[in-house]
């Protein structure tokens, strides 16, 4: 994945607010992309980019709500942080259960809404630096001949080399190739390790 400066989107109808947050996330270096809408921010979202998004609860057309359902539907999306009036904290809730990471309350000071940047875009670095580490574990098990995955499989239930052998009916000295070879590719530095990556590898049905 490139190595992207995150973006903070903020999505707000109201022009007043939008530009007092620009100046502000600016003020903090940050990269900001305001948008009047939900639906221009959905027309220029992209997913891939890091980032957070500031996110007013209730605007004309489509509220903060249908907009974070919208971007659920993406394996890779943005740490949502809600703006809410006193009149809209029960949809801010909803929102939260919903899997926003935050909501904070009008009027609000400066400093708690840049904490609250600060904290999602951790958290977004967090959730994609897990993401790529996933993939890369999936790339190195697909490097596993049908046989290695058999023998991990084993090796993680715990089975010694000696039964595992006899569930596949093979030496116990193949099964220690087997399992050298496995523990090689998967680049993995302990048993304890292994069971760890077969967690993210391993189809759930085996």
């Amino acid at each position: 994945m490139p190595n992207k400066r995150p973006t903070v989107y903020v999505v707000d109808d109201d022009p007043a607010m939008r530009d007092s947050l620009r100046w502000l996330i600016e003020s903090v270096d940050l990269n900001v992309e305001t948008y009047d809408s939900a639906h221009a921010f959905l027309q220029n979202y992209d997913p891939s980019q890091p980032g957070c998004i500031v996110l007013d609860v209730r605007m004309p057309g489509m509220s903060g709500l249908e907009v974070q359902e919208k971007i659920a539907s993406h394996t890779l999306r943005n740490p949502i942080i809600i703006i809410t009036g006193y009149g809209d904290v029960p949809m801010a809730v909803k929102a939260i259960k919903s899997g926003a990471v935050d909501f904070i309350e009008k009027p609000f000071s400066d400093q708690v809404l840049l904490d609250r940047i600060h904290s999602a875009l951790e958290i977004d670095e967090n959730d994609r630096g897990h993401m790529e580490m996933n993939a890369d574990l999936k790339q190195r098990y697909a490097r596993l001949t049908p046989r290695e995955r058999e023998v991990m499989h084993w090796v993680v239930e715990g089975l010694s080399n000696k039964q595992i052998a006899a569930q596949l009916g093979i030496s116990e000295k193949t099964i220690e190739a087997h399992r050298a070879r496995v523990m090689d590719k998967m680049e993995a530095g302990s048993l304890a390790e292994l069971v760890r990556m077969s967690v993210v590898c391993e189809p759930v049905d085996e």
